[in-house]
């Protein structure tokens, strides 16, 4: 799987509430949390976000509460991927739940500008900066990983492997 987008970045400890605000919460629909993703650190996200997109952060991205509106919210944003320094242990969970791809990846959370354009290859772990023209790794996906993320998330690919085994 290859994904290619505009770098969204960030710095360190970005916790959910920064990410989707609890004042949200009343909702689960993705889209409607959408329209308020990131609202609360960076005002123009929404505006500036375009499908495919990849949000690159420091450390402990998605610290905080366990909600999964967060990763959610993201999703339904247009964000095709996340590039952190490192991930918050539930946070990190709930994105693979949901099928949203993320990759820790110190180097590239460090020289990754707001609007470089990035090409990622989840399979090897690869990170291109195509503006920077620049290069970084992170740890490739692993194939049971890369199945849940294409089904669309964890749900989606208990049902098909169900269904497959029921045939």
């Amino acid at each position: 799987m290859i994904l290619k987008g505009k770098a969204h970045k960030y710095g360190d400890n970005v916790n959910t509430d920064e990410i989707i605000p609890a004042r949200y919460l009343n909702t689960a629909d993705p889209y409607e949390l959408a329209k308020h993703c990131m609202e609360d650190i960076d005002g123009d996200f929404v505006k500036n976000v375009s499908a495919g997109d990849i949000i690159v952060a420091g450390k402990n991205f998605g610290c905080g509460s366990s909600r999964e509106h967060a990763p959610l919210s993201i999703k339904a944003a247009g964000v095709s991927c996340i590039i952190a320094e490192s991930f918050a242990r539930i946070f990190f969970r709930n994105a693979i739940n949901i099928g949203l791809p993320i990759l820790e990846s110190k180097e590239a959370a460090e020289k990754i500008k707001t609007g470089d354009v990035l090409e990622i290859s989840l399979k090897e772990g690869k990170i291109k900066n195509l503006t920077g023209h620049k290069s970084y790794s992170s740890k490739p996906s692993p194939d049971f990983l890369l199945k849940i993320i294409n089904s669309g998330g964890l749900m989606n690919y208990v049902i098909r492997n169900t269904e497959q085994t029921r045939k």
